[in-house]
């Protein structure tokens, strides 16, 4: 069992933090926070650098990396922020890589180079008001008309909503119940009768584009179906990969937070000397570079454990559940290492730590992944419904 990066991983891992550093992208995160505004800018740059794409098909464009790469891309750039890392996210593993791997030779060739590009973007689009967590109960309906289909539903807290040009639709096709009527198509920005809800305002992730889809007698042409019914399975494959991608953004701010905490802890002083030489801050901080460095072995051991394919659903379901914990656990720590500063908006910690809150939610909450790993461990699935 290798835990080191070969000489690749390194050299990504060091452009990328020399690049933070190089460009202030302590001082783009805190803009950021400020104003709202999604870093477009950083697109293009991401592009050039071969960023986009890192773990997509190369005959379409990317560079058929492993997916633990793009893990490593999205940490290190999360620790300034995961604004700046969100295009790496949704490049490498987010639904484009369902569109990669099932989808049809013209929707790659329509879409993928595109992404690597950086001019075009997919979102996915699975909430719905009363479809969360059980999500086999959506109701976004696709029913046939004529030589295509229409579809009608709403999708909520879409992340990219409004400003990404595609849209990956989790549907249910005609009438079929449960999760074997569930599949995926491909829903393009200005297409009629589809339209956005307002943007959503939250606590934390400034700047994340996110808001309702609302899709009314939408003609989706049968060239659209990336997953047809009854591929529930394929689509939760693909997302496990990308709840990978949610965990290392918590690598990422948490790793973030644990820099600030020992260079403030070098500097700050009580007492006539630094705090870090006052014990119970170096308990403080020893705790979270442990806290951190487990959550990073799990996650790491799901992005690599199927090589350039998916991970298992138990080892990104443990991984994701543990780091989101660990983000909102470590951030709060580090609030506490900088006292009544840590509270203040002139540094980064509060805003790291409203950051991490969100991570627990964003992909499957705790409860959930917890009782994924339930059915794992007990070889047997536990329905949530009364009766059941």
């Amino acid at each position: 069992m290798d835990f080191d990066l070969n000489e690749e991983q390194r050299m990504l891992v060091d452009m990328l933090s020399t690049m933070g550093k190089r460009e202030d992208f302590k001082k783009l995160a805190v803009e950021i926070d400020k104003s709202g505004e999604f870093p477009g800018h950083l697109v293009k740059k991401y592009a050039e650098l071969g960023l986009l794409g890192m773990t997509l098909s190369p005959e379409y464009g990317g560079s058929g990396q492993p997916g633990i790469n793009a893990i490593l891309a999205i940490e290190e750039l999360a620790k300034f922020s995961p604004m700046i890392a969100t295009p790496v996210f949704e490049s490498n593993i987010g639904p484009v890589r369902v569109i990669d791997t099932f989808g049809t030779q013209e929707q790659k060739s329509a879409i993928i180079p595109g992404v690597c590009k950086g001019e075009l973007s997919v979102s996915v689009s699975m909430t719905e008001p009363e479809a969360g967590s059980d999500l086999t109960s959506l109701s976004t309906k696709l029913v046939e008309d004529g030589d295509g289909y229409s579809l009608n539903g709403r999708k909520v807290f879409i992340s990219g909503g409004g400003e990404a040009s595609h849209y990956l639709v989790y549907c249910r096709f005609g009438d079929v119940p449960g999760y074997k009527g569930i599949g995926a198509v491909i829903v393009e920005k200005g297409t009629p009768g589809f339209t956005f809800g307002k943007q959503e305002e939250f606590m934390g992730l400034r700047g994340m584009p996110s808001c309702d889809l609302i899709f009314e007698d939408v003609k989706v042409p049968k060239e659209n179906v990336v997953i047809e019914e009854g591929g529930f399975r394929n689509l939760m494959t693909t997302f496990d990969l990308e709840r990978c991608g949610n965990a290392a953004m918590c690598l990422g701010v948490a790793g973030g937070a644990l820099e600030e905490a020992k260079a403030y802890a070098t500097e700050r002083k009580a007492f006539g000397r630094p705090i870090c030489e006052f014990q119970d801050i170096q308990f403080m901080i020893t705790n979270i570079a442990m806290k951190l460095d487990a959550a990073r072995l799990l996650v790491y051991r799901a992005a690599t454990g199927a090589g350039r394919g998916f991970p298992s659903m138990y080892e990104s379901a443990m991984g994701k559940c543990f780091a989101n914990e660990m983000a909102v656990e470590v951030t709060n720590a580090v609030m506490q290492v900088f006292g009544g500063y840590g509270y203040s908006k002139e540094f980064p910690v509060e805003r790291m730590h409203r950051d991490a809150l969100a991570w627990r939610v964003a992909g499957g909450t705790g409860q959930m992944l917890r009782i994924t790993m339930a059915s794992i461990l007990f070889a047997r699935r536990f329905d949530q419904r009364p009766g059941a």
